[in-house]
């Protein structure tokens, strides 16, 4: 069972929080909240009260927090918030190449000195190899949707935001 999801997001210079939680079948909702610096900047709370006797609830509540944790990422990336945030109008652009004097010219670096490499030892010496065994059997990945795919990259992927 996953109990939530976080990340930071970087949107227009500045970073955001999106916390996702499951508040367990005794309160059977799920809360994501979108934060900026500590202050709650937008919130929704979905109850799934008429699903908790489900035969597969743990699947089903998972999905239902990973769509509404997407969702807040979309509202968000879609400028819903910006107007709220003062951020309506700003555009992010990557920093340009700073300009400086031609360069005079520099004399290439020395090579440096050239060492022997010693033989390796005789083969009597050196430690057996062991085979790697082969990797069980997967079966074929399934396709995923371009909005999973960008789930698996914010909760896998880089993470220097």
């Amino acid at each position: 069972m996953v109990v939530g999801y976080n990340h930071n997001i970087q949107y227009k210079g500045e970073v955001f929080h999106i916390q996702t939680e499951d508040s367990g079948i005794n309160s059977p909702h799920i809360i994501t909240l979108l934060y900026r610096g500590g202050n709650i900047i937008a919130s929704k709370k979905t109850s799934y009260a008429d699903i908790v006797k489900m035969g597969n609830l743990n699947q089903v509540v998972e999905e239902l927090m990973k769509e509404q944790h997407k969702d807040m990422l979309r509202r968000l990336k879609s400028a819903e918030f910006d107007v709220k945030l003062g951020l309506a109008g700003v555009v992010v652009t990557p920093p340009s190449p700073a300009v400086s004097a031609p360069l005079a010219p520099v004399a290439p670096p020395e090579a440096p000195a050239l060492r022997p490499i010693p033989p390796p030892p005789p083969l009597a010496q050196q430690a057996a190899v062991t085979p790697t065994p082969p990797s069980p059997q997967h079966d074929p990945p399934k396709k995923q949707s371009l909005d999973d795919l960008i789930f698996d990259f914010l909760l896998n992927g880089d993470d220097r935001h």
